[in-house]
């Protein structure tokens, strides 16, 4: 059963079931539950299910709201659909022929995969399309080498800001931040750098976060970006920086 089918109140009716009839922890039911799923436990579905109820459609498709060479800053908390949302935007660029390639310092490749897949619904080989590169020695150096190297047109998405620098041997965040600037002007490559949300945060005045409330433990230049996207509850904000 596909998971947009599954309703999480009956799966946990279900696990309960289970767990009176054969005694075992409901944490243990519902992860046996989450498995038959595809899943390799509970936490892991309701995240997917949660991401799924709080991704906004878009009219138009993100992809046709940026230009080559634009940068485009996805933010928001941890599941609100950013990754699903980026992970769109590349199988709309596969679609059209485009090189599309996922940066990630956060999911490894079966994982990215996975959420492909269940994406692209029955069009598996459009799922194998898009690039995974997951790989701990990722930076700014490497992604601006490649868009360079590339086919013109290329979509890239890079998961995510936060941890680029994460390892001494690469270059402060705000030099990285300019060097994907750069590549992506000098490559006409379409550039999505998902970031993270200040803790601090909550909803309040506004649906959805700003620019205001970007996690920022290192500084990095906001205007290197062309637009940013914020995301929250099902609610989204574009914007145009330059």
């Amino acid at each position: 059963m596909r998971l947009s089918e599954v309703k999480l109140s009956e799966l946990k009716r279900r696990a309960r079931r289970l767990s009176r009839a054969e005694g075992i922890p409901l944490h243990a039911a519902l992860d046996r539950l989450a498995r038959a799923e595809g899943f390799a436990r509970w936490s892991l579905l309701a995240a997917r299910a949660a991401e799924a109820r709080s991704s906004p459609p878009l009219d138009p498709p993100l992809l046709e709201r940026l230009a080559p060479g634009d940068r485009l800053l996805l933010a928001a908390r941890p599941r609100q659909g950013k990754t699903l949302m980026a992970l769109r935007l590349l199988l709309d660029a596969a679609r059209q022929g485009r090189r599309a390639v996922f940066y990630t310092l956060e999911f490894t490749e079966a994982e990215t995969r996975a959420h492909l897949r269940r994406l692209a619904g029955p069009d598996a080989a459009l799922a194998r399309a898009p690039e995974i590169v997951a790989r701990d020695d990722i930076d700014a150096a490497r992604i601006a080498a490649e868009l360079e190297s590339g086919p013109p047109g290329a979509v890239a998405v890079v998961d995510y800001l936060q941890i680029l620098d994460q390892r001494r041997a690469t270059p402060p965040l705000a030099l990285q931040v300019a060097a994907l600037e750069g590549a992506a002007r000098r490559s006409g490559a379409t550039l999505v750098v998902q970031s993270q949300i200040d803790r601090g945060w909550a909803p309040g005045a506004a649906p959805t976060p700003s620019l205001a409330h970007l996690r920022r433990p290192n500084p990095f230049p906001v205007e290197a970006f062309s637009h940013a996207c914020f995301l929250h509850a099902g609610a989204m904000r574009f914007d145009a920086l330059t």
